[in-house]
């Protein structure tokens, strides 16, 4: 069987056993997940064995550390995985309820929220996207067909055997959550091109990945965007604040999308400031790259440049930039900024609902931390990306970002 014929048969599967799981009732759904995250809990030895195998192969390709992070897995994390499905399982039925209008000929119409369908992911290193992709496109009604990367790729068999077995378990078809174990560039182009046999392709990783699905894909595509984001403190911002929430933003864990790549620092504090930055970051041995201004206060800054502004690090970097008010703060975000999440440290109202208004992207934070850009810190139990694109859905992508519409019109007879 040729790549082609083996991704064509996955997804043609796949969408015979999205019929049976679109016509579930919620409890059945329901049920489904709590038996996955039941056996994903159970099965903490195999999935941490097939991620140990994972984490030597990316070592010995000299995978940096803090892409390490994100690729492994324990007890701890698997529990945390279990944990989050049995929070989306407590989440309303994204496909319950309807809106009912009656025309003045009689004509009684409802919209109704229904799955989109079959699925399509192709996504990177991070191995939780399995479970949380996979649950979320079942408990909304969908099927999925699941390509990661090549750096997770036993954990992700692993786990996808043993959402398997919970789907037949429930009376469902396995192929409901389908693996595609080739990893190669191969792969990810002929998903793309599976138009009539997917209904929609999400993306979810680095720039290229993304930019390289939304230029290249047939199937209509749910760009979710890189992270550069940012954070700017104002004049006069309380700097013990500014300080504890740049900390969380960068370090916390630098490899994750909603960590900021840039700290933006106006010109009245950074003298107080960045020595203040510097000296809490000296532990992380965080790489300072400065503009001009940064560079005569910090003597460890390195000299930062243009390509800099436009890089999401995934890394313990980060570039820093003195600016003379919010007007700037927010030029430069306008300019380099991929949509995902900003935010402003500030005791000024007038200028945090500027820097509200003024930049366009998914979130904008005034004196918290990017990290909450996230679906299971939005209250939607997890998510299976975060858009930056306007349509159809922005931000973190929950349960309804998963459904669409169908109208179903009930008469007498009537006739235009």
């Amino acid at each position: 069987m040729t790549l082609h014929e083996e991704i064509k048969a996955l997804c043609q599967g796949a969408g015979e056993a999205s019929l049976k799981i679109g016509l579930a009732s919620a409890d059945e759904r329901n049920n489904l997940l709590t038996n996955i995250a039941e056996n994903l809990r159970k099965n903490w030895e195999p999935i941490i064995e097939a991620n140990k195998i994972d984490l030597a192969k990316a070592k010995e390709n000299g995978i940096p550390d803090a892409m390490l992070d994100r690729l492994m897995l324990n007890k701890a994390r698997i529990d945390a995985i279990s944990d989050a499905i049995l929070e989306i399982v407590k989440l309303p039925d994204p496909l319950a309820g309807c809106e009912v209008t009656t025309r003045p000929n009689g004509l009684v119409i409802e919209n109704h929220r229904v799955p989109i369908g079959v699925v399509g992911m192709i996504y990177e290193a991070r191995p939780n996207v399995t479970p949380d992709a996979a649950t979320l496109c079942l408990k909304s009604g969908n099927a999925v067909v699941l390509r990661g990367g090549k750096e997770a790729i036993n954990s992700n068999k692993c786990m996808v055997k043993i959402i398997g077995d919970s789907l037949e378990a429930c009376g469902f078809d396995r192929r409901g959550v389908s693996l595609i174990e080739n990893t190669t560039r191969d792969s990810a182009n002929e998903l793309m091109a599976m138009r009539g046999y997917i209904d929609v392709l999400i993306p979810r990783g680095g720039k290229g990945l993304i930019r390289n699905v939304v230029e290249n894909s047939r199937v209509p595509v749910i760009e979710t965007g890189a992270g550069n984001c940012h954070l700017y403190v104002d004049s006069g911002a309380d700097l013990d604040m500014a300080l504890t929430v740049s900390l969380n933003a960068k370090c916390q864990r630098p490899s994750v999308c909603n960590a900021i790549e840039t700290l933006l620092v106006n010109e009245a504090e950074a003298e107080r400031f960045l020595p203040m930055f510097y000296e809490a970051t000296r532990k992380f041995a965080l790489d300072i790259r400065g503009c001009e201004k940064t560079c005569a206060i910090l003597e460890g800054a390195t000299a930062v440049n243009s390509d800099d502004y436009n890089t999401e690090y995934d890394d313990y970097i980060i570039s820093v930039k003195v600016v003379k008010d919010v007007y700037e703060a927010v030029e430069h975000i306008r300019k380099y900024s991929t949509g995902h999440s900003e935010a402003i440290i500030t005791r000024n109202d007038e200028n945090a609902s500027y820097f509200v208004r003024a930049i366009d992207s998914a979130a904008l934070y005034v004196n918290a931390s990017t990290r909450f850009t996230d679906g299971g810190e939005f209250g939607l139990g997890a998510e299976i990306g975060i858009s930056t694109q306007k349509l159809h859905v922005r931000g973190p992508m929950g349960l309804s970002a998963l459904t669409t519409q169908k109208y179903i019109i009930k008469g007498e007879g009537q006739i235009r």
